[in-house]
């Protein structure tokens, strides 16, 4: 009797023991953070997951190295540009006039050959001619460039295109009336280059 209750005593401790076991295995299992047999797929899905992330990283450096590279070009072009545009602009101030004085030059000879023509003895008659001509030469240059000299006689006066030195009194015109021009006004294209100088009735 004492024997089989012995061994009845026994079992339950092995019993007793396995299931102590299981339930120690089991917290062990939880305190760990979950189930162990998941850890392994969950590493092999970050490991696949690490080749994609370089591959982007490398992608996205090798976009911003084109884009650097890019913005460099641009920058050295404009900053060609812009030195360029400098020389240009300084020479253009320089030799603005050149077109205008290669076209008076034969204006120039022309009153050379008049001034030799007058010391050698030529009569005055054809001097006047020579002279007359060559003003009209000159006239003709300075129409090409936009130059136009003002009509003032008999126009109401206009601050804005002449300018009055004395007023008169007159019988002809009405009162403010340019009557008299002493200093011809050039207009430029559409801009007053100098206002005419004149005498306005009062």
């Amino acid at each position: 009797m004492d024997s089989k209750k012995n061994t009845i005593d026994e079992q339950t401790s092995a019993e007793d023991i396995l299931d102590a076991d299981q339930e120690t295995a089991e917290q062990a299992a939880a305190a760990a953070g979950g189930e162990p047999i998941e850890a392994e797929p969950q590493a092999a899905e970050e490991a696949g997951q690490a080749p994609e992330e370089d591959s982007r990283y490398a992608e996205l450096a090798r976009q911003a190295e084109e884009h650097q590279q890019r913005l460099l070009r641009v920058q050295a072009d404009y900053d060609n540009f812009r030195r360029r545009t400098a020389k240009e602009k300084e020479e253009l101030g320089q030799y603005a006039s050149a077109k205008l004085l290669t076209q008076l030059l034969p204006i120039v000879d022309n009153f050379d050959r008049a001034i030799a023509a007058a010391a050698g003895g030529g009569d005055a008659e054809s001097l006047a001619k020579g002279v007359d001509m060559i003003f009209r030469q000159l006239q003709g240059v300075l129409e090409q460039e936009g130059l136009k000299p003002m009509e003032a006689v008999g126009q109401p006066f206009n601050p804005e295109f002449h300018q009055a030195v004395m007023t008169v009194e007159s019988d002809e015109h009405e009162e403010g009336i340019v009557v008299e021009e002493l200093q011809k006004g050039f207009m430029l294209k559409d801009k007053v280059l100098r206002p005419a100088m004149v005498k306005v009735s009062g």
